[in-house]
């Protein structure tokens, strides 16, 4: 009865997997990588498929011990439930090797149709070259593939050289942090083999690292300046270990003072240069586009302006060079209503 539950649980989950395992295996494959997959899901001249299925008709005949009639005679004269055990632990001594094999073929074809799934949905995005040149990150009207394609604004990035770092500055929601996402996203595909939403792209495929979302704990006991301190010290510990990074980070080391997160910013940025990193960084603090003055021909500093017309606020999520010279905050409190004092 114990062996029954216990194979029984394991025969549902891997019958989810027959079918696909069934189809792969009368698939055609042409693709050296497919064929490949396809090899593995034979075990002694017999194939997956056949495997799974000698399994399901051993459980199947199990469970006819429920039957009173044919347990009575059956096991009465044969030994009919322990000749059944031992077939199915002479299938699991036989394929207990293959299985995982088995199994990581199917998620690997199945992450592979994935990928021709997304393909074949974006039939305008493009291949992005792929380069050995470290650090190579060149790109022409990037979008976001979540957004709307018709109000999506594209922009651009440009990276020739290690060590390398964009930093970005900008009003509240004047498209920083989608920019981040922008690149990052469409880095992030380019690197696993997928199309992306742009005119052109070319890239070395160095280790993404990011810092978006972080976010503080009460159940670890953790503020939110402590868990941004971990993320940057596990990219500061993955840099002296050697691996190449492409870093992006928003708004770094906003859970302290103004004091404390300038000087640390600086610091952070500097020692990023003195370990070869390349990425980009966006902030409020427009001070940090003096680092330009310290690293001329590694930093490059953007923004993204909100301008104010006619009393209006306007946006054009248009990547420009330079600084930001236009803030917000105070526009729009005065907006909606709340008191703020000049002077």
């Amino acid at each position: 009865t114990k062996i029954q539950a216990t194979y029984g649980e394991k025969l549902q989950i891997l019958s989810t997997y027959a079918d696909q395992i069934l189809i792969t295996e009368k698939k055609e494959m042409h693709s050296p990588a497919l064929q490949q997959l396809k090899a593995e899901l034979t075990s002694k001249n017999q194939t997956a498929s056949q495997s799974v299925h000698r399994l399901a008709k051993l459980m199947n005949a199990l469970d006819q011990r429920g039957n009173l009639l044919m347990s009575t005679i059956l096991n009465g004269l044969l030994f009919w439930e322990l000749r059944q055990v031992m077939q199915i632990e002479k299938w699991k001594e036989a394929h207990s090797a293959d299985l995982p094999r088995w199994i990581e073929a199917i998620g690997a074809i199945d992450a592979y149709c994935s990928l021709a799934t997304f393909s074949y949905n974006h039939p305008d995005y493009i291949y992005p070259q792929i380069t050995s040149q470290s650090f190579h990150l060149q790109a022409e009207a990037l979008g976001h593939p979540l957004m709307d394609r018709n109000k999506c604004v594209r922009n651009g990035i440009d990276m020739e050289k290690r060590p390398f770092f964009i930093i970005i500055t900008g009003a509240n929601m004047a498209g920083k942090s989608t920019y981040l996402r922008t690149v990052g996203v469409n880095y992030l595909l380019a690197c696993i083999g997928a199309p992306v939403w742009a005119a052109k792209m070319e890239i070395f495929p160095a280790r993404l690292v990011t810092s978006l979302r972080t976010s503080d704990s009460l159940t670890d006991n953790e503020s939110y300046f402590f868990a941004e301190l971990k993320r940057l010290k596990l990219i500061i510990d993955k840099l002296k270990a050697g691996e190449e990074l492409f870093i992006i980070l928003d708004e770094i080391l906003k859970g302290t003072n103004s004091m404390d997160k300038q000087k640390g910013s600086f610091a952070l940025i500097k020692q990023f240069m003195s370990m070869d990193a390349n990425g980009i960084i966006a902030t409020h603090d427009l001070l940090l586009g003096t680092l330009i003055d310290a690293f001329p021909q590694n930093i490059r500093n953007y923004c993204f302006e909100a301008d104010i017309t006619n009393n209006e606020l306007t946006f054009s999520y248009q990547m420009r060079s330079g600084v930001a010279q236009n803030m917000n905050a105070c526009f729009l409190m005065k907006k909606m209503g709340i008191a703020v004092i000049d002077g």
